[in-house]
């Protein structure tokens, strides 16, 4: 199974039109569905990008 199928549409309409204009916004189209995403930031983590993945690399292996 190819990770575009597993995609899931997580977002109902009243969340996507709380999200700020000027953020950033990842689009993909997966057959007749349109999927934005809007990508923001915590101002106040203490956690990089880089640690992030790791935890979320290990706690999906830890799901296998």
């Amino acid at each position: 199974m190819s990770e575009e199928t597993r995609t899931m549409q997580v977002a109902d309409a009243a969340t996507a039109s709380r999200a700020p204009e000027n953020t950033a916004a990842m689009v993909k189209k997966i057959g007749k569905t349109t999927y934005k995403v809007h990508v923001h930031f915590s101002n106040t983590s203490t956690e990089t990008m880089s640690d992030k993945i790791k935890r979320m690399l290990k706690n999906e292996i830890q799901q296998m």
